[in-house]
């Protein structure tokens, strides 16, 4: 890693572990200041201390006044942002709960919609979101999750008109190996795994690294603006 983002500051919501965790990492590596935020204090002190960041800030990033407050709290213009927050929902039909179903379907596009609204961001910088591939191909139970697979990169591309000469791209990525995926999987874990080394054609499994590289390198080429990059390690090949 080189010095692409030396002197530069890089907001990583959604920091205290997993991609985004990965993503202050090696922005850091790369010379920017980094400041974390999340929901857990304590989660985000110890990345904190992990990754070397100038700053952490514990509030709900889908709580569009906290979100509002903590960027006016920056004071001066900040280089970049990179919002990992949030997750899917996976529900069959019968089993829906709509209340969460309801949350589901904003979170990720109103968390979008309020980063572009509410951070200061020099022209030429950049925000970086996540979403995913996971529900490209209808199946039971993730109607919920392919609706948003379908939505955020159609948001993101019209978000980067609005916010121009601020660079906006969504990353998509498949199935990575973190925290979250574990929690989702449980005992079903190791099996994925192996499913995935034996049928990926890169064969292994994409790792939060593997997505944190992209994201840092849509922070620094600045040609780079409107746009969804999957990385899936090739999965979508195969369908």
């Amino acid at each position: 890693m080189g010095d692409e983002l030396q002197g530069q500051t890089v907001v990583v919501i959604g920091g205290s572990a997993g991609i985004g965790l990965e993503t202050a990492r090696q922005a850091r590596a790369a010379g920017a200041a980094v400041i974390l935020t999340g929901r857990d204090p304590e989660r985000l002190k110890a990345a904190a201390a992990e990754v070397g960041a100038t700053g952490v800030v514990s509030f709900d990033a889908n709580d569009s006044r906290e979100l509002e407050s903590f960027f006016a709290g920056l004071g001066g213009p900040i280089d970049h942002v990179m919002a990992t927050a949030g997750g899917p929902y996976y529900a069959a039909l019968a089993d829906i709960d709509f209340d969460e179903a309801r949350r589901a379907l904003q979170e990720h596009p109103m968390l979008m919609v309020g980063v572009a609204r509410f951070a200061k961001v020099r022209p030429g910088g950049s925000l970086t979101f996540m979403g995913g591939t996971g529900g490209r191909r209808p199946d039971r139970g993730i109607g919920i999750t392919s609706a948003m697979t379908v939505a955020l990169p159609a948001l993101a591309a019209s978000l980067a008109l609005e916010v121009a000469p601020v660079r906006l791209n969504l990353i998509a990525a498949g199935f990575v190996d973190t925290p979250l995926s574990a929690s989702l999987l449980g005992d079903q874990l190791e099996e994925r795994r192996t499913e995935l080394r034996t049928t990926l054609p890169i064969g292994r499994v994409v790792q939060p690294d593997d997505v944190a590289a992209l994201a840092v390198h849509l922070m620094t080429n600045t040609a780079l603006t409107g746009a969804t990059y999957d990385i899936d390690g090739g999965q979508s090949l195969l369908r």
